[in-house]
């Protein structure tokens, strides 16, 4: 047996260890599971909140222990003594409280990421593991001491090695799904991963080097680490499509963490969806900080004394409805500093007051207490009232409200006086039209300002009485059977009464546009605009942030062009950090040289300095004669790129980067021609795909943002650039589109277009 072979199998004795265990705990976790629901819904409430509190429990903890399967060990830390840490996804002790494994987000396993030659600690080498499913196929180890017996040992047992393990993970073929890269983190990621939770993170870096698997690894490790204070808040994390979202949404499951809420901007509040598009100018107007003064002045706007005041008949008198009372009842109801929905209650109670005092003024007599409350309803049931308090004082929902706002040019005119009237016609939309995504801020601040729909919040008070005569009920059972507190509330008595004892903090948390979270990951971060900004910061005042992007792919127009710039007024000039991430781990050299090139021609910053690995023909060009001929070059071409890249197993993916006005045609050419040159069982296979895990894609530079592909072709990038609403725009949509691929980039263009733009 070779020295290598005998690494191998002394790896595959603690790999199939730490397995045996996880095994053994899964087994027990089901176990106590199955023995819980074998209980039925016998017994008291208090023990069947007891019995769900645990099966809940053993459910997460099963949940946990099958998300680290793939990979469960990675690595391996020698110190100065002879002795090994072994590094996985999550911590492993056998019966007797021994260490099998080192979960990667404790102390113990940061020198796994951050030891270097030069500083090491009494760490002398670190070994990396390569597993496929739970079998060890290859070992590679980084001596850290020079002068260690290891460097010899290392040698002949042929493992010396550098940076393969994370080269091999580069070159594998995207699966579209992200992986994590627990395995790989490098020394200047890992320090971001580990910042202190208590302030807004920044991490700029350009395409490849990691910044979204950065910002999800030390979301898994805030968890790790503040876990009594983030369980019951959450974790948020925005990304910027659904596309993303289901890219990455595998990531934090891998490193043993569940139950975090995933959203876009466009679907963050409960009960909106938005699919529409306003474009670019009108997003960028929408997307401004002085939009939420528009708004503000939209919801001020009605509150006001009307023109007409009324006198109500009661009684055989006449009630006058005066304006020092309207005003004084308007002063009150403002001076509760409650929204404006709410505030209304007590406008309206100051108004009938002051209504049944007029009345009473008309007396000769005290009247009993009977007469006045016949006096009050009578008052309430008035329509002439109702219209006027309703005229002073408007009840509201968000939606009405911003729906108003873009179908009347004249309230943009007077809630925005600052809008030119250009910019008034481009805001400007029929009633009813569907909610843009640029909308959802301006919503988010309506039902901000507003509060609830009077409506919904009389239903939620019957609710409400209805749960505290359930919650005094369970406080109640929870005394009679001398438990006052511990794993039992009367809170969980109640959850348990209505069915909702299993419901996770993510589901409560993401149906509810108030619930305020714990930390926030954002990625492609720089695409967000003020008022985004206003609706996250809302949803974590502690402003505990991830912010993952880079301004040099800024599409948006209202997006950050810097990061100081929009991060000073949200968070303060000290209560943010800002850290570069400048090794491009995804494009080839060649590849991320012509991107990096024309970016910076075009006077966009980049903040990467260099790729880490070359790959021959990485960068290929083809010009056609005219736009006759360009389609069929596409799709030819797409056939060699699937041959090449795409697998029957589900693995590889192409991306075909068009003008918006070509996507339709260009697909159905392109397929046409796969269904050509493949069989048709693997043709169904491709076709049948979802959007979200297509193998072969043609798309916009917009859809491809935080995506990567084994190749990419790029087609008419000239017009890509005239389509674009500004040339930074442009210039950001073209050098996202170019650094996509981690082995191959084709640009496929027409000599006109070449005169357009010079690559």
């Amino acid at each position: 047996m070779s020295s290598y072979s005998a690494q191998l199998q002394e790896e595959q004795q603690a790999v199939d260890r730490a397995y045996d265990r996880l095994d053994a705990l899964r087994a027990q976790a089901r176990s106590r599971l199955d023995t819980v629901r074998a209980a039925g819904s016998h017994g008291s409430p208090t023990q069947r909140t007891e019995r769900d509190s645990f099966a809940t429990m053993y459910e997460d903890r099963l949940t946990q222990l099958r998300a680290v399967e793939d990979r469960l060990v990675f690595g391996r830390l020698d110190d100065v003594h002879g002795a090994h840490r072994y590094i996985g996804r999550i911590g492993l002790s056998d019966e007797n409280h021994e260490p099998i494994l080192t979960d990667w987000r404790a102390d113990a396993a940061r020198p796994f990421y951050e030891a270097t030659p030069s500083s090491h600690g009494d760490i002398v080498m670190r070994r990396h593991i390569t597993l496929n499913f739970r079998e060890v196929v290859g070992v590679e180890d980084e001596v850290l001491d020079v002068h260690s017996d290891q460097v010899g040992e290392a040698s002949s047992n042929g493992t010396l090695t550098g940076e393969g393990a994370l080269l091999a993970s580069l070159n594998a073929k995207r699966t579209g799904k992200m992986t994590d890269i627990v395995a790989t983190i490098q020394g200047e990621q890992d320090r971001i991963i580990r910042a202190d939770l208590n302030q807004a993170v920044v991490v700029q870096g350009g395409p490849g080097t990691g910044k979204t698997a950065v910002a999800l690894h030390r979301a898994a490790y805030l968890l790790y680490t503040h876990r009594r204070a983030l369980q019951r808040s959450g974790v948020l994390v925005v990304g910027p499509s659904s596309t993303f979202l289901h890219y990455i949404d595998q990531v934090l499951p891998s490193l043993g963490e569940t139950g975090v809420v995933s959203r876009t901007i466009a679907d963050l509040i409960p009960g909106i969806i938005a699919t529409a598009h306003d474009e670019p100018h009108a997003a960028k107007l929408k997307g401004e900080r002085r939009m939420a003064k528009a708004i503000a002045n939209a919801v001020a706007s009605r509150e006001r004394v009307p023109s007409h005041l009324p006198s109500i008949r009661i009684n055989g008198f006449n009630v006058p409805m005066l304006r020092t009372d309207v005003e004084q009842a308007l002063a009150d109801a403002k001076r509760t500093r409650q929204p404006h929905n709410k505030a209304r209650e007590t406008f309206v109670r100051d108004m009938l007051s002051s209504m049944r005092n007029r009345y009473v003024e008309q007396l000769d007599y005290e009247p009993e207490q009977a007469e006045l409350n016949d006096v009050t309803q009578q008052l309430r049931m008035s329509d002439g009232l109702r219209r006027t308090l309703n005229l002073a004082w408007l009840p509201m929902t968000g939606e009405w409200l911003v729906d108003q706002l873009f179908a009347k040019p004249e309230q943009l005119r007077r809630f925005a006086p600052w809008l030119e009237e250009r910019d008034i016609a481009s805001l400007t939309r029929p009633k009813g039209s569907p909610f843009t995504v640029s909308d959802v801020p301006l919503l988010d601040e309506a039902m901000e300002l507003l509060g609830p729909d009077p409506k919904a919040v009389a239903k939620q008070k019957a609710l409400d009485a209805k749960r505290a005569e359930e919650e005094q009920f369970a406080k109640d059972t929870l005394a009679q059977n001398g438990i006052g507190n511990g794993i039992v509330t009367s809170q969980m008595l109640v959850d348990n009464i209505n069915g909702m004892d299993a419901e996770l903090t993510a589901q409560r948390a993401a149906a509810d546009r108030e619930w305020t979270y714990g930390h926030i990951v954002v990625d492609e971060a720089q695409e967000l605009t003020a008022m985004d900004w206003r609706m996250l910061i809302r949803r974590c005042p502690s402003r505990s942030f991830t912010i993952a992007g880079d301004v040099a792919q800024t599409s948006a127009l209202g997006g950050t062009r810097s990061w100081r710039r929009m991060m000073d007024p949200l968070f303060g000039e000290r209560n943010w950090q800002l850290n570069e991430l400048t090794i491009n781990y995804r494009n080839p050299k060649e590849v991320s040289q012509l991107a990096g090139d024309f970016a910076s021609g075009e006077g966009l910053y980049i903040s990467t300095v260099n790729a880490v690995r070359g790959v021959p023909d990485s960068v290929k060009r083809l010009t056609v004669r005219d736009d006759g001929l360009l389609e069929d070059a596409v799709a030819q071409q797409t056939i060699d790129l699937v041959r090449e890249y795409v697998a029957s197993d589900g693995t590889g993916r192409v991306a075909i980067i068009a003008p918006d006005g070509m996507l339709k045609t260009l697909r159905r050419r392109v397929y046409a021609q796969l269904q050509e040159e493949l069989t048709a069982k693997e043709f169904s296979r491709l076709e049948e795909q979802s959007s979200w895990d297509e193998q072969v894609t043609v798309c916009s530079t917009q859809t491809v943002k935080g995506l990567e592909y084994d190749a990419v072709m790029v087609v008419q990038p000239g017009r890509i650039e005239q389509d674009a609403p500004s040339r930074i725009v442009a210039a950001s949509d073209l050098y996202v589109a170019m650094t996509r691929p981690t082995q191959r980039l084709l640009i496929v263009r027409t000599k006109d277009d070449e005169s357009l733009l010079e690559l």
